[in-house]
């Protein structure tokens, strides 16, 4: 369908909400997207309607559930260009999603061993792989960063050799908005004989990634950043690497057989999906990518890229500010401090206005390290914002810019 913001933001309920008595204008998409009405709405839908437990009733409902489900995995298999559905693993999110994969790997490494790992990722894509190094006496070893933000790939070549197993880098940096090269990263691993694993969670509501195409071995996600629900998300994995993993939870739905004697385990997907899933979080999820996939990830992209081009030039001319992130490949995120000014500050101020900006670290305390900064204020932009709501928002930075100096 062609782009037509109007329309595309009547689909949101939540932007009619005045907040503080200003109309809400939402620039923490880095942290979750708003869910439009057909999302909700297939919420409702299941709950109302045939809200039973999946795989393992022979009744309508149970029937009806576990069809929706499945067929969700399906969307998702499709829309990332996934070879197989059993490659698709329901998670909570992108963190559960990595934390499966390091304690796998916790029986796949030795002492010696050497893990890397990038110096812009979240610190979910930091902590796992620490305390997986503290299990097995691995080394884990950092790509570094420049000051513009992107990683330095001929210092990531340095760090390779024949005793890295694994790499484990952001596809887009949450904190600085830096698109990272992802198919460059995985080729140069998979010459090293290491495995890589892809954070995609920023980067899914923005562009459409082809796994084949990228080909590498994991990639977690998480649905609430791409316009659907909190409480669930993917693991895909290729399959050699998902039958090389142990489960990483045990008790229904992730056996085969059990007995006192000896438990055998499911196949794939069902390995890793113990218990009761979030079937109407994962149901909702295929709806919130239908609905991405009817407005076009290129036309996304292209109204994205000009919402940050725009905020760009009109915040570099408040004098004092700095952004941090200024790669030459970069989405709609611009993390910025005012000289003299808490960031903290003026998030507080601006929320007095109705504007809803993240500020701090952003669970990324090395990249704040780096800059030598408290953090940021983070105003990450999606394709139901106007260039309308980011000239209010620099009136109301001019604002508190004159408040707090």
């Amino acid at each position: 369908m062609a782009f037509n913001i109007n329309e595309i933001r009547k689909d949101f309920p939540i932007l009619r909400r005045k907040i503080n008595g200003h109309p809400l204008i939402y620039f923490d998409n880095a942290a979750t997207t708003q869910k439009p009405q057909q999302v909700i709405d297939s919420i409702v839908e299941y709950y109302q309607n045939y809200n039973a437990n999946i795989h393992r009733g022979v009744h309508s409902l149970s029937q009806e559930a576990t069809d929706a489900y499945e067929i969700a995995r399906k969307k998702i298999q499709k829309h990332f260009n996934i070879e197989k559905d059993y490659e698709v693993i329901f998670t909570s999110g992108t963190t559960h999603g990595i934390n499966l994969v390091a304690n796998g790997f916790t029986s796949l490494l030795n002492k010696g061993d050497e893990i890397i790992v990038s110096a812009m990722e979240h610190h979910s894509n930091i902590v796992p792989w620490q305390m997986l190094a503290e299990k097995t006496g691995a080394e884990l070893k950092v790509i570094p960063m420049s000051e513009e933000g992107t990683l330095v790939l001929s210092e990531y070549k340095k760090l390779l050799s024949k005793r890295t197993k694994l790499v484990f880098v952001n596809h887009i940096s949450n904190a600085l908005g830096t698109i990272n090269p992802i198919r460059e990263i995985t080729q140069l691993a998979h010459d090293a004989g290491a495995a890589v694993l892809i954070d995609g969670a920023q980067a899914c509501s923005h562009i459409k990634p082809d796994l084949q195409e990228l080909n590498v071995d994991f990639y977690v996600t998480s649905a609430h950043k791409m316009c659907g629900p909190t409480g669930v998300g993917i693991l895909y994995g290729k399959e050699k690497w998902l039958n090389k993993l142990p489960p990483y939870q045990g008790g229904g739905e992730m056996i085969k057989e059990v007995t006192f004697a000896n438990t055998t385990y499911a196949d794939l997907p069902h390995k890793f999906e113990a218990g009761t899933p979030n079937i109407c979080g994962g149901i909702a999820y295929g709806t919130a990518i239908d609905y991405l996939n009817t407005i076009g990830f290129d036309e996304i992209a292209t109204y994205e890229a000009g919402l940050l081009d725009y905020a760009t030039v009109e915040l570099l001319k408040i004098e004092g500010l700095r952004i941090y992130g200024t790669g030459p490949h970069k989405t709609s995120v611009v993390s910025f401090n005012i000289e003299g000014i808490h960031p903290y500050d003026i998030g507080t101020i601006v929320d007095k206005m109705g504007i809803a900006v993240r500020t701090g670290h952003h669970c990324a305390q090395p990249i704040m390290e780096f800059y030598r900064i408290p953090g940021t204020v983070r105003a990450s932009l999606t394709f139901y914002n106007t260039r309308e709501e980011i000239d209010i928002f620099i009136q109301a930075l001019r604002k508190a810019k004159a408040m707090l100096t």
